[in-house]
């Protein structure tokens, strides 16, 4: 099903291409324009070898699409005083105390967690035999079957790639402030999502396993020829000389995996497009609207940002700064993020659109030729020109 308007046609050639070009298996693509939904379609297939067709309400591995929910989580206890900002992440976990190579041990804050300047990195961007492997530090998507606190344990072990503030590394600092939800909540991570974010927005598809097993999609992996079904556990190459991804596809129907705020969470699209709907229209009923602001506007200054050119990064998503740099048509002031499963979304507010495009294949969904593609096509859709 899709077509919102013969204009829609050009959205659905840029799924239909990546499915017959074998690049995707199966996707959902999501998009509102204004407040309305402006194009909606489930293609090809959720479970290639049982021959399940992708639906609507499919549930996806959503990986890194974890991040804005839990930091939403983590702004809407700020909005009600219950954290701030500035506190040291010591005040909520007292041994969280990594140190610099130096050995000294720097203040850290909510903020630096959220903005990803906390001199934290993940094991996926490092060497095999890092000091993160090193110290056996789960990136939220294996099957480790350590707790959150341990894990957060682990992390504290190892050295901090920079003193907090002074560079911006996409991290695992989202499974750091899940800890200290816990603590500032009273309550488990998954409750306090519940109670803050995805119970006021009927997300009852999301939470940190597959509410609905029958609905899980299979995971898929580029491979030549045509994507390959990712084994348990499985490994992705990710950039040269890196660990690349340890991914567990069963993680999403274990009841004892810890609950990773910066990649646990299992959810649907059109789940996910509730929330950017709700933030783009200013927050009700989660946040107010100018902690939307905050979340939402670029807080880190002229820091670079490696792998995204031309953006700068509010409190837990990209924001972009500069569309000649970022070789995009998007306006100035665009959210964007992704999911190692094989996502991608963004929010233009200058044009009031939210796209949410999940698929079940990594990682073209989530950094190859189809994440431009749909971006495209959306904007050809709805009346600008193109989007690399």
């Amino acid at each position: 099903m899709s077509a919102y308007g013969h204009t829609a046609g050009v959205i659905d050639r840029a799924i239909d291409n990546a499915l017959a070009e074998k690049r995707l298996v199966g996707a959902v693509v999501v998009v509102a324009q204004g407040g309305d939904t402006f194009y909606r379609r489930a293609a090809g297939l959720a479970d290639r070898e049982a021959g399940r067709p992708m639906a609507f309400n499919t549930l996806f591995r959503l990986a890194s699409v974890s991040k804005p929910i839990v930091s939403t989580a983590a702004l809407a206890l700020m909005a009600k005083g219950r954290m701030q900002l500035e506190d040291p992440i010591t005040r909520w976990l007292p041994h969280f105390r990594p140190r610099l190579a130096d050995g000294t041990t720097p203040l850290m804050t909510l903020r630096h967690l959220m903005t990803h300047t906390a001199g934290l990195s993940y094991r996926f961007f490092q060497p095999e035999g890092g000091f993160y492997a090193q110290s056996a530090v789960s990136d939220g998507m294996d099957e480790a079957s350590v707790s959150l606190q341990e894990n957060v344990r682990r992390i504290a072990c190892a050295p901090l790639l920079t003193p907090p503030g002074e560079a911006w590394r996409y991290s695992i600092a989202t499974d750091v402030l899940g800890a200290a939800i816990e603590q500032a909540s009273g309550l488990p991570l998954a409750q306090a999502v519940k109670k803050w974010v995805t119970g006021p927005l009927a997300m009852t598809d999301t939470d940190f396993l597959a509410v609905d097993p029958a609905r899980l999609a299979a995971a898929y992996a580029d491979h030549p020829g045509e994507p390959r079904r990712l084994r348990q556990p499985d490994h992705l190459p990710f950039i040269d000389g890196s660990a690349g991804f340890h991914l567990s596809p069963a993680r999403a129907l274990d009841p004892l995996a810890y609950a990773s705020g910066g990649a646990g969470m299992v959810g649907s699209a059109e789940d996910f497009l509730r929330l950017l709907e709700a933030l783009r229209q200013g927050g009700a009923p989660v946040l107010p609207t100018d902690w939307v602001t905050a979340f939402t506007s670029n807080q880190i200054g002229d820091l670079p940002m490696p792998f995204w050119p031309g953006r700068g990064f509010g409190l837990g998503i990209t924001v972009l700064k500069d569309p000649i740099a970022a070789q995009t048509l998007e306006s100035v002031g665009t959210w964007r993020m992704g999911g190692t499963y094989g996502h991608s979304w963004f929010v233009d507010p200058v044009r009031q659109l939210s796209v949410v495009a999940f698929t079940n294949t990594a990682l073209e969904g989530m950094s190859g030729a189809f994440v431009g593609e749909i971006c495209q096509a959306v904007y050809a859709a709805t009346g600008a020109m193109q989007c690399a």
